[in-house]
């Protein structure tokens, strides 16, 4: 997802006492071709690759993890500044701290001088772990649309097994966003004997039809640029056209009609009048989607945004229940912090509740807040203040 709006923290530098400092990426590979995955949706991948970062110290009885889980096109620089921010589509990374660096450090929210915190990069995606850019070992060239479909599922089973690698047998908590809160939601559904908090910010057990919809248009935005060639452009030029058209739509569904009417109203875009083109740029919002857009090809992959949806789109967590939402709701053993806020229409606060209802039917542990916001689906990481103390309380109590 984006950020769009003011943070109510400082950024700390990484010399500061409240920061992680400089951090380091580190890869770990699951699987290799005698033994590959096999993936929910029947497909089978090897090496599997994957990147995360920890931060803090693991307590000698192992129990004071946490796992967070990035959102949409996010990565696994959770906090701090990275000391060596190279490698394809990452010069983004520069000069800025990890994209929720204003939660995670010393003295923070989630404290890193209590807690052992661990982000890792999902497969499909472009920042490190295995993806449609990776080489496929048997050609030689990127994987492509040869890349198997993979699910929030897979993710989350990877994600159990760096933590078996790692030595961690219990989670203190796990945390998630949008996405990621599917996958924090996944994990505590895979192994609830494992996880003691559970902790969801603006999402829910499936993305409604109008979700579907709008990432059914930005996936046709990327497949029909006229560079897309079946999703094999790596030695040639990429479909930022099209990948540009959907970042554009995406974000549209990250922010509120409040928050674009506040920020942008109906202003002409350095002009007084209009010049009555149709092609041209006239409002300040239609600017500011390009801008976006164009920074955003800049950073990330179509073809893992064309995955990355796809597994946003097939998850729905009832299926734990054959359907029945109550009855997988009642598999949860963690206590479950679930947010939601006001203006957020990609996972809106009833399809929310819905999730929190089914959880008390099923006589779980769980508080929901839901928080008045004009910031859209966004607000999840731009409501900092507020979303500190309500983790804050969470974590102590």
């Amino acid at each position: 997802m984006s950020v769009d709006g003011p943070s109510n923290r400082p950024v700390h530098g990484p010399e500061h006492p409240q920061s992680v400092g400089y951090t380091r990426a580190e890869k770990i590979v699951l699987f290799d071709p005698d033994s590959p995955l096999k993936l929910e949706a029947g497909g089978l991948l090897a090496p599997v690759e994957i990147e995360y970062e920890s931060y803090g110290q693991l307590s000698a009885a192992k129990d004071n993890a946490i796992v967070v889980c990035h959102a949409l096109t996010g990565d696994a620089h959770l906090a701090g500044w990275d000391s060596d921010p190279s490698g394809p589509l990452r010069d983004y990374r520069k000069n800025k701290p990890g994209w929720w660096d204003e939660l995670v450090g010393p003295g923070k929210p989630i404290d890193t001088r209590r807690f052992f915190v661990v982000c890792a990069n999902v497969i499909g995606s472009c920042y490190g772990s295995t993806g449609p850019m990776s080489l496929n070992p048997v050609t030689g060239r990127p994987y492509g649309l040869t890349f198997p479909v993979v699910t929030v599922g897979d993710w989350a089973r990877l994600q159990l097994m760096l933590l078996d690698r790692l030595g961690i047998a219990s989670l203190y908590a796990v945390v998630g966003g949008s996405v990621g809160g599917q996958q924090a939601l996944e994990i505590a559904l895979s192994r609830p004997e494992m996880v003691r908090r559970l902790i969801i910010l603006s999402a829910a057990y499936r993305i409604t039809a109008q979700g579907l919809g709008f990432n059914s248009v930005a996936r046709h935005s990327i497949i029909n640029d006229p560079n897309f060639n079946g999703g094999d452009y790596y030695d040639g030029s990429p479909p930022l056209m099209g990948l540009a058209a959907a970042r554009m739509l995406a974000h549209i569904t990250y922010l509120s009609e409040e928050s674009m009417g506040h920020k942008f109203g109906r202003r002409l875009q350095d002009k007084s009048a209009p010049d009555f083109t149709p092609t041209g740029v006239e409002f300040e919002v239609e600017s500011y989607l390009r801008h976006q857009g164009e920074s955003f090809v800049r950073r990330y992959d179509a073809n893992s945004y064309l995955y990355i949806t796809r597994s946003m789109d097939y998850y729905d967590a009832s299926a734990w229940g054959d359907g029945d939402l109550v009855r997988a709701a009642a598999l949860i053993k963690a206590r479950s912090l679930v947010v939601s806020f006001s203006s957020d229409w990609l996972f809106p606060p009833e399809l929310c509740r819905e999730f929190v209802q089914a959880m008390c039917r099923a006589g779980r542990s769980v508080t929901y807040v839901d928080i008045p916001s004009h910031y859209g689906h966004d607000a999840f990481l731009v409501e900092t203040e507020t979303v500190s103390r309500l983790i804050d309380s969470f974590l102590r109590h």
